[in-house]
């Protein structure tokens, strides 16, 4: 696939996939309720985008790099919440 091709699709879906994330933390940190959260499934997603951030940087690709970068802090917000949610 030519750079540009990938760089036209890859930068849109990076955009468009963190972005889908900010309301969920947004919403977890303003009311800190997080009843329907699941701990395993947040679990597993952070742990997933935190390998495809380090996919992106063995590839050098920098739409993956930098979603997943963004969506592992987001994840990464909203697991912490939810753990300490659960141990409280």
């Amino acid at each position: 696939m030519p750079t540009d091709l990938s760089a036209l699709l890859g930068y849109p879906a990076a955009v468009l996939t963190t972005a889908a994330f900010v309301p969920q933390a947004w919403k977890s940190w303003r009311t800190r309720d997080l009843t329907g959260i699941s701990l395993p499934m947040y679990a597993l997603f952070t742990l997933g985008v935190a390998l495809w951030c380090g996919y992106g940087v063995v590839i050098g690709s920098p739409p993956v790099i930098v979603a997943n970068g963004i969506t592992l802090v987001l994840a990464s917000l909203v697991l912490g919440l939810k753990i300490r949610s659960v141990s409280a």
